[in-house]
């Protein structure tokens, strides 16, 4: 059984997260308890998300967090672009983080639909 830590989509949402985490930094001080504080929580849930749900017994257990996780890296795509449009990230910083998340949303659902279709009953008909 191969480790959370070894899943090509954790290891992208953790980058996600450090990046995310980082960029927040640069947000005005007085947003700190606001839109600094949701994206770094939204972008840490990610990485977190799949690690728990890759924790639990079962894919059943593993596909709720993993939907929780795509929730909440949509969550993180939200904020960046209200982050943009406050002017409180740059443009290509923006975009590149964005970027990111819609490939780790990609790989997200890859795995929801692998593990779904695993878990269907074989039809036999």
């Amino acid at each position: 059984m191969r480790s959370y830590r070894d899943l090509e989509v954790w290891q992208r949402a953790m980058d996600l997260a450090v990046e995310c985490c980082t960029a927040a930094r640069t947000f005005p001080l007085d947003d700190r308890y606001g839109l600094t504080a949701q994206v770094k929580r939204s972008a840490v849930s990610v990485p977190s998300n799949i690690a728990e749900g890759r924790g639990r017994m079962g894919v059943r257990g593993f596909l709720s967090h993993l939907s929780i996780a795509k929730g909440s890296l949509t969550e993180v795509e939200t904020q960046l672009l209200i982050a943009k449009r406050l002017g409180y990230l740059d443009g290509e910083t923006a975009d590149a983080l964005l970027r990111r998340a819609t490939q780790g949303s990609c790989l997200l659902a890859g795995l929801i639909r692998a593990l779904k279709a695993k878990q269907a009953p074989a039809n036999t008909g």
